[in-house]
């Protein structure tokens, strides 16, 4: 059996934000909708289904996420995760300037958990916490192996 990663699925409070975060770091906009009925309750588990989506892709075409805000039912607010905690962890993101992506971040609200982090000389990397307490980690290779 062949499988691939489709693309990894986060809901968000506010759609608008949300995309205007991801695009600005430089992913792109590839689908938008509005999807409901039958065959969305059934996909999903949630009778009278209703959510705005939006599909966004890295630019080199192999990453992507698919956003959805809930119509109906109404979205159940949750604390967001923590690094330690079992469940969806985080989305991360390799980047070529590091300090350029979290400038981006700073520009949405958004900064580091802690600092930014040198992983043997190898990464430079940060997790701040995104839109809607989406835990983001940005990573820059340093060239090295």
């Amino acid at each position: 059996m062949a499988i691939r990663l489709e693309n990894v699925g986060i809901a968000v409070r506010d759609i608008e934000a949300a995309i205007s975060f991801f695009t600005d770091l430089g992913l792109e906009v590839v689908g938008r909708d509005t999807v409901s009925g039958e065959w969305a309750d059934t996909a999903v588990g949630l009778d009278g289904n209703h959510a705005k989506i939006a599909m966004l892709r890295t630019p080199d075409g192999h990453g992507v996420l698919e956003l959805f805000e809930y119509i109906h039912p109404e979205a159940v607010e949750t604390e967001p995760t923590r690094p330690h905690e079992i469940g969806m962890h985080r989305v991360a993101f390799s980047v070529d300037d590091i300090d350029e992506a979290l400038e981006i971040a700073a520009g949405h609200g958004c900064r580091p958990l802690r600092g930014v982090a040198n992983y043997e000389e190898v990464y430079r990397l940060a997790y701040v916490r995104g839109p809607s307490g989406i835990i983001v980690m940005l990573a820059e290779n340093l060239g090295r192996s």
